[in-house]
């Protein structure tokens, strides 16, 4: 087991402890990479990293079990699709003694047949939950190799969204852009993840999907890109127009800058994620434009480019040192253009590191 394991180990059963749970389930995916570095291949075979207060195991499927032994000693209760996993799973309860934990948290991500092969191994008086207080609540602060990791990452977004400036020209299409933005990540050994691009009218739509669309003259376009390197991703939203901005952009950019600013100002160690969405939808509303900032102001960045905190009006989540998150703030106009700024920061003791170096103003394409 690796030291790094161990440690997250050892810091998910205090978390364990303070909350009374007697076990953890992760399936294959984010927070089994957290834990383990790896998961194995994921597939319809219930395949499950039991975790109880003093031991922790796998149930594998038997086909998965040679490739998934070269990276954990963590011990294995195999299946074959010919018996079936249910015999694994008792076996594999009662080694890590959770046969009756009283209270499961369940990976929310995993599988429902899988949730309920679990649920229906365990006693019916059974509580269950989901991970935000034990593993979800430790993922959402970055350590610092995880900060240097998003932090290079950011910096090949910086320099993919400046490929997108210099492609950037009317008559090429949406998807053309975005062609470009996708080789830059690839020629820096980063995978793409999304692009965005959307111009005119199509960037009122907050996730328009990149389309065949001709840029024109006047357009002012979204540019919402990412990509992957080393396990994380990068994300960044930048305003590119071609040309004389169209009639009124100005005062919206100013006021969605504003509104960024804001939320910047309200994130801070101890307040709350809604603290952050109101100081930026109380600067986008008091300027006229409130229904038409659509979606929440940000969400947590790590090894899921969606992953909590999230930043919204209802989100009771006490900000702390090390969480890492957007903030977005955007005005949608229905047939006009769209206007989203977004910067990943991660949260100090005096206030939000902006990870991204490059500026949020408007780049203007002449033609």
């Amino acid at each position: 087991m690796s030291d790094q394991t161990a440690t997250r180990l050892a810091a998910l059963r205090a978390r364990m402890a303070a909350t009374g749970t007697g076990l953890v389930a992760i399936a294959p995916g984010s927070h089994m990479d957290w834990v383990l570095g790896f998961h194995p291949h994921p597939d319809e075979r219930p395949c499950l990293l039991l975790i109880a207060p003093e031991k922790e195991c796998f149930l594998m499927p038997v086909l998965n079990a040679e490739g998934t032994r070269e990276s954990t000693d963590i011990a294995f209760h195999t299946w074959a699709d010919a018996v079936g996993p249910d015999a694994a799973l008792k076996e594999a309860l009662e080694a890590i003694g959770a046969t009756a934990p009283g209270l499961v948290a369940l990976d929310e991500t995993m599988r429902a047949d899988f949730a309920l092969l679990l649920i229906d191994a365990l006693p019916a008086d059974t509580r269950r939950s989901f991970t935000p207080e034990t593993l979800g609540g430790l993922r959402m602060r970055k350590d610092s190799a995880e900060y240097k990791k998003l932090k290079m990452n950011a910096a090949i977004c910086d320099r993919a969204m400046q490929a997108a400036f210099a492609a950037a020209k009317p008559g090429m299409t949406e998807l053309e852009l975005a062609d470009a933005i996708k080789a830059h990540f690839s020629s820096e050994g980063a995978s793409p993840q999304f692009w965005i691009v959307g111009a005119g009218g199509n960037g009122a739509f907050p996730h328009h999907a990149t389309s065949d669309r001709v840029i024109q003259e006047g357009d002012a376009i979204v540019v919402d890109i990412g990509g992957r390197k080393q396990g994380f991703p990068s994300d960044m939203t930048r305003m590119v127009v071609i040309g004389q901005p169209p009639e009124g952009y100005g005062q919206i950019h100013s006021i969605v800058e504003k509104a960024v600013q804001a939320a910047m100002k309200a994130a801070r160690p101890g307040a709350k994620a809604s603290d952050v969405d109101a100081a930026a939808r109380g600067v986008i509303t008091d300027a006229g434009y409130g229904d038409y900032f659509v979606h929440r102001t940000g969400h947590g960045l790590g090894i899921d480019i969606h992953e909590p905190p999230y930043i919204t009006a209802t989100s009771e989540t006490v900000l702390e040192e090390g969480m890492v998150f957007s903030i977005e703030p955007g005005i949608y106009l229905p047939g006009r253009f769209g206007i989203r700024l977004e910067d990943i920061v991660i949260l100090r003791e005096d206030g939000p590191e902006i990870l991204s170096s490059l500026p949020r103003d408007l780049h203007i394409v002449q033609v």
